[in-house]
């Protein structure tokens, strides 16, 4: 959803000042702005893998952003708090021309949480209540005075599937695994808090990623989000310079947007797991570190959760 937000951010700004109606008991999309300006607008559907074509009466402009569906689906209808995978295509208002074609990249999540409510009521609205295989057109106001002057764009996103997420654990479950000599040692307090010692443990020459706790759970794809608890020391020394569990929460994260020896050590992995890394200071934050975190760095994770 990275691009698709990029594009659609500053309507999104916009949309939020503005408000919005309240969603009714039995939810329907929603359209927002004035629609007519949409009317044009026709989608000859080319599969989940193609993007469609999209033609409208030229040129398109809008004062407002816009939204409405333009094509209905026949699938059962997205509801609140699902994962719902979306395709999109954007094109230029003025010629018609694509801006950007996602449905290269395959299908991209959309988590219709209260957080995207209360930021971006209308998409929120726009989605909750669609049925899938509906084609939703987005239509946001250009700018005049931009140099060069930026004109409407289109979006044209199509709802493939929608999934109620997956339950997040409250701890890792699953077996307990022996790991081999030589590794730092992890105990848990009377909190239930891992607590890790570096005596006697030698610099890593490449990235050790241990099971101390083997998950039975999905298994972590590079490209997912993850909710986990964690705890982070330095090699030498031991000092500890985050944790999850001192903040009292756990916390989300994208798998590609974390330091290289997470991204590694954890793909591949199974939420329920408990994680020991010990990661060379070239995956970490490198010879300068950040903050606290210096040099070569050891971290437990549990993985609750993946999306």
């Amino acid at each position: 959803m990275r691009r698709l937000l990029a594009i659609l951010l500053p309507a999104l700004l916009l949309m939020t000042a503005c408000g919005g109606s309240n969603p009714a008991a039995e939810p329907t999309s929603q359209s927002a702005g004035d629609t007519s300006k949409l009317d044009s607008v026709k989608v000859t559907d080319n599969g989940n893998d193609k993007a469609p074509g999209v033609e409208f009466a030229k040129p398109l402009s809008v004062t407002e952003p816009t939204v409405k569906v333009v094509v209905e689906g026949d699938g059962e209808r997205v509801k609140a708090g699902q994962t719902a995978e979306l395709v999109y295509v954007a094109v230029d208002g003025n010629d018609g021309k694509t801006v950007e074609d996602a449905y290269t990249n395959g299908p991209q999540p959309i988590d219709l949480t209260d957080e995207l409510k209360s930021g971006n009521q209308q998409i929120y609205n726009a989605i909750v209540g669609a049925k899938i295989g509906s084609q939703i057109a987005f239509a946001t106001p250009g700018n005049a005075s931009a140099s060069p002057a930026a004109s409407t764009q289109l979006v044209v996103f199509k709802l493939l599937s929608a999934k109620d997420p997956a339950p997040v654990l409250d701890k890792p479950e699953g077996e307990t695994v022996t790991p081999p000599a030589g590794l730092p040692t992890v105990k848990e307090d009377d909190k239930g808090i891992p607590q890790i010692s570096v005596d006697g443990v030698a610099a890593p020459k490449e990235l050790i990623s241990q099971d101390l706790i083997k998950g039975k759970g999905a298994v972590v794809k590079a490209t997912d989000t993850l909710t986990v608890n964690y705890v982070g020391v330095n090699l030498v020394g031991g000092t500890k310079f985050d944790s999850s569990y001192d903040r009292g929460k756990s916390t989300s994260f994208p798998l590609t947007g974390v330091i290289k020896g997470w991204t590694q050590g954890l793909e591949g992995k199974t939420v329920g797991s408990r994680v020991l890394l010990v990661i060379p200071q070239d995956l970490a934050y490198g010879a300068a570190g950040q903050g606290e975190a210096k040099g070569d760095l050891v971290f437990v994770v549990d993985i609750l959760g993946v999306k």
